[in-house]
């Protein structure tokens, strides 16, 4: 699998957290590391993760989660560097009433289609992102849904573990990312 880079939420995906455990098992997997987990600031986490992609070997993927799924929206319109792809798990509603208000730089991301593959992956019972806004910011940004049943949001209190679910997911979506960079013949 290519390189990745684990994009956790506010509070930085904690140990029990299935991004957390991932990166503990695979040395391809690396964190990108904004100045602070728990006051997010857009432009410091957009400077994080363009430093982050910038030192991968070859275009990574994003694997993130939460917060970090709105990162990625607004990093892929201020960057011009390449990425694989990006696995956008439990993606927060920032109109949501249980949206934090620390976070709120993050609020609006842009609505234009992503310019890489993408996939989205939802709980229906997410207290932080509904169905229905994971399946329009889906269609906003032409990715591909993947919807799981009740995990809350899909995250270290949800109770996955290593979530071995989400690894087939993203080891799936890798080769499909792997496969659209191949040149056509």
């Amino acid at each position: 699998m290519t390189s990745i880079i684990i994009l956790p939420g506010i509070g930085g995906s904690g140990e029990a957290h299935w991004q957390t455990l991932w990166e503990k098992e695979d040395p391809k997997m690396q964190r990108f590391r904004p100045t602070s987990w728990d006051e997010p600031d857009l432009a410091d986490w957009i400077s994080a993760l363009e430093r982050s992609v910038a030192a991968a070997p070859k275009p990574p993927i994003l694997v993130a989660h939460s917060l970090a799924c709105l990162l990625v929206a607004h990093w892929q319109q201020a960057s011009t560097l390449t990425v694989a792809g990006a696995f956008l798990v439990a993606v927060p509603d920032p109109q949501a009433a249980a949206f934090p208000n620390e976070a709120q730089s993050f609020a609006n991301p842009p609505t234009e289609a992503l310019r890489f593959p993408s996939l989205i992956v939802a709980s229906a019972d997410d207290p932080y992102g509904p169905l229905d806004y994971a399946r329009g910011r889906a269609r906003q940004w032409q990715s591909r849904l993947v919807e799981i049943g009740a995990r809350g949001h899909i995250n270290g209190e949800s109770g996955l573990g290593d979530w071995p679910e989400g690894l087939i997911l993203l080891t799936s979506f890798a080769a499909e990312c792997a496969r659209m960079a191949q040149p056509k013949r």
